[in-house]
């Protein structure tokens, strides 16, 4: 395989794990008969942007460096986001409060 066929793979695999973010959101929305975005969603959306942003470079696409990037930021603040909650919801144990005996 040369290697203008390798970053071609490479590229088209953050396309399709990308793609797949939104297979997961459809899924997940139709189960709940809502409109539901999963934790898995921003993964996939993190590691596709991750990949499609490094063959974006290889191409020297400043368009779709920029467009993939930016993307990034978002999906990461996202799961910033849902952690921060998520701690805040989280019930307190004794384990988790080493003041508690």
């Amino acid at each position: 395989m040369t290697l203008d066929r390798a970053w071609l793979a490479f590229g088209l695999l953050g396309q399709v794990i990308f793609g797949a973010r939104f297979i997961v959101q459809w899924i997940a929305s139709e189960r709940k008969r809502e409109s539901h975005i999963p934790l898995v969603f921003w993964y996939l959306s993190i590691v596709g942007g991750i990949i499609t942003t490094a063959y974006a470079i290889h191409k020297r696409d400043a368009v779709f460096i920029i467009g993939q990037g930016a993307g990034l930021v978002v999906y990461v603040r996202n799961l910033m986001l849902i952690y921060r909650a998520q701690r805040r919801t989280a019930p307190a144990t004794p384990e988790a409060r080493p003041d508690v005996d």
